[in-house]
């Protein structure tokens, strides 16, 4: 047992990483519009999202967690389970660098998935895969950005119309304080999805390593998982604001207000039900989607395409990532 012990270490601090960087990386798509639309300061911007990032600890279970640590791969086919944990942490940890350093907003998500399918097949083989699982989060990297997008269409044109009386004079102060509360339950709900991948993951090396009967979330994987990621947020990730909050579409107070509502929403919706979905995704939808509201000329589409690319192509990159990683790993321990 004593053997193994620096490995769960290394794989728990890694796991621990990974979820600051998740929080680093995806703080940008929360607060994006309250920091381009000068509701505030990016520095208040950030405090205001990190906190809101630990609520979710005490509002959700742990539904995703559960899902990433049973319903994506097998890993009771290996002889070396930290090592294959380990390589999926590296792999979508590295594609978690490379697309902060580019400015690209992507999945820290499915990074992780695509890290976990890629190792797992490269030790195990294709039977390692949960068939059902991949697919029922295959199949929400497309739903997660439409139901962001069309969800903030719809609420973007109801509120248009009710506010079409008043002069945007009069109107403008109250979205921005009612931006602050679309954006703090947005914060709220990337917390609650994300930090619960990182929990999955050491759940399930504790499991694998012997030093739990069965998969089981311990209150201080929790709470650490949740510090880590709120920590991760308060520091930012200001590449990432810019794209999200500049280069898609120009975003008003308004339109801060009803991207943030939709995004909220599916968020809430995914997490109930255990679904691991990208707030990346989920978000870059919803403002596209409050964009073309008044006129589909106003998305940048050229950017739009890239975030759609960046969308495909990070679980098979992230995975190829992985099982190259497995492999040195594997040579090396």
């Amino acid at each position: 047992m004593s053997d193994i012990m620096p490995l769960v270490v290394i794989i728990v601090a890694a796991a621990l990483i990974f979820d600051f960087l998740n929080g680093f990386h995806d703080a940008a798509n929360t607060i994006a519009t309250i920091v381009v639309t000068k509701t505030l300061t990016p520095l208040q911007a950030v405090i205001l999202a990190g906190a809101s990032n630990f609520i979710g600890y005490f509002l959700f279970g742990t539904a995703v967690a559960k899902t990433i640590g049973q319903g994506v791969v097998d890993i009771s086919g290996t002889t070396q389970p930290l090592i294959l944990i380990l390589a999926a942490l590296s792999g979508a940890t590295v594609w978690n660098l490379a697309t902060w350093l580019l400015g690209l907003p992507t999945s820290s998500s499915h990074a992780l998935i695509g890290g976990l399918v890629g190792s797992a097949v490269t030790a195990i083989g294709i039977k390692a895969i949960l068939i059902k699982g991949v697919l029922k989060i295959f199949f929400f990297i497309f739903l997660a950005p439409i139901f962001g997008g069309v969800g903030a269409f719809l609420v973007t044109a109801l509120v248009l119309m009710i506010v079409r009386p008043f002069h945007p004079s009069r109107i403008n102060p109250v979205f921005k304080y009612l931006q602050l509360v679309s954006s703090f339950f947005s914060s709220v709900g990337h917390g609650t999805n994300d930090a619960q991948k990182s929990m999955g993951i050491i759940a399930l090396t504790l499991y694998a390593a012997g030093l739990t009967g069965s998969f089981h979330l311990q209150p201080w994987i929790i709470i650490a998982c949740y510090s880590a990621i709120s920590l991760g947020t308060m520091f930012g990730g200001w590449r990432i604001v810019r794209t999200m909050g500049t280069q898609i579409t120009k975003i008003r107070a308004i339109e801060g207000f009803c991207s943030g509502t939709a995004a909220a929403s599916v968020l809430f919706f995914a997490t109930h039900f255990g679904i691991p979905v990208s707030t990346t995704h989920v978000i870059s939808g919803s403002i596209m989607g409050v964009g073309a509201v008044e006129h589909a000329g106003k998305v940048r589409w050229i950017t739009a395409r890239k975030i759609v690319w960046a969308w495909f192509l990070t679980i098979p990159l992230t995975a190829l990532c992985a099982a190259l990683i497995y492999l040195l790993y594997s040579a090396i321990f």
